[in-house]
């Protein structure tokens, strides 16, 4: 009868088996479940390869995996997610923070501000990051869901900014007042019928109210670019986040409404990301 397995040897089998399963990034999902299971980081993962796992961390590890393996992201299995380099408590109520919507931040921290608007904050990761990075800044999160509003505000509180934040449920600027040095949003993009097509990760673990952008995935463009202008300071910006391909025709909806383009930042797979607006034309 074989001994108990080792950690090395059970990772080496997670990987196969997501693998098998066309789990994408398989060797790090595997290694951050095991981490997650033993209370360990990396070096700690690495020296401890040898050592058998115990009854108790071969089933809570086969517990996991068993999620992973049904498409559940990792974020949403730990219920953490690193973004910017701070770790966020996300859950299926907000969009699982992306590496590529870091390039919003990128582009944000360009130039300082005092006043910031997230619209569609989700689990805070925008303004929150925002607001650590700029200690004398305050920020205003919006979003349509109460639920997620509830994870800005655990993230806020978690990562010290609460007392700078105000949360407000509503959609878009409707609950919104006053004037901002910096508008930003990662709204959602994706036509309606691209949805079914969407990895299943996304489709089956995202809220769909963070992914529908409309018929063509534009809509929400439209939305916050015709009512922004009230609600930007003198020399104030808007950054956006769009999807692969639609730079072009997000910038035509904000040069319609006044608006002229700025920066524009690619992400780490080449595609443009983030589109920076000023007004007046």
């Amino acid at each position: 009868m074989p001994g108990p397995e080792t950690i090395a040897a059970a990772l080496a089998a997670a990987r196969a088996r997501l693998v098998a399963a066309d789990v994408p990034d398989a060797t790090t999902d595997a290694r951050l479940l095991m981490q997650h299971v033993l209370a360990c980081d990396h070096a700690g993962l690495i020296l401890a390869g040898e050592r058998s796992l115990t009854v108790a961390e071969r089933a809570a590890f086969e517990a996991l995996l068993s999620r992973r393996l049904a498409h559940e992201p990792v974020s949403k299995i730990l219920g953490e997610r690193e973004f910017y380099g701070r770790l966020f408590h996300v859950t299926a109520d907000v969009l699982d923070p992306r590496a590529d919507t870091e390039t919003l931040i990128d582009v944000a921290l360009e130039q300082p501000a005092r006043r910031v608007l997230d619209l569609g904050s989700g689990s805070g990761a925008l303004i929150v990051t925002l607001l650590a990075e700029w200690p004398e800044a305050t920020g205003v999160a919006v979003d349509l869901s109460e639920t997620a509003l509830a994870v800005t505000a655990e993230n806020a509180r978690r990562l010290g900014v609460a007392e700078r934040l105000t949360l407000l449920q509503g959609e878009w600027f409707a609950p919104v007042s006053g004037q901002f040095d910096l508008i930003l949003s990662n709204p959602p993009y994706i036509p309606t019928a691209e949805i079914a097509g969407l990895e299943p990760d996304v489709r089956e673990h995202d809220p769909l109210l963070a992914l529908d952008g409309g018929a063509d995935g534009l809509s929400c463009y439209r939305a916050i670019a015709g009512a922004a202008a009230p609600h930007l300071a003198p020399q104030g910006r808007i950054i956006v986040e769009i999807g692969a391909g639609q730079g072009p025709d997000v910038a035509r909806i904000f040069a319609a409404a006044g608006f002229r383009q700025g920066a524009e930042r690619r992400d780490l797979g080449g595609h443009v990301r983030a589109l920076l607006f000023t007004f007046p034309a």
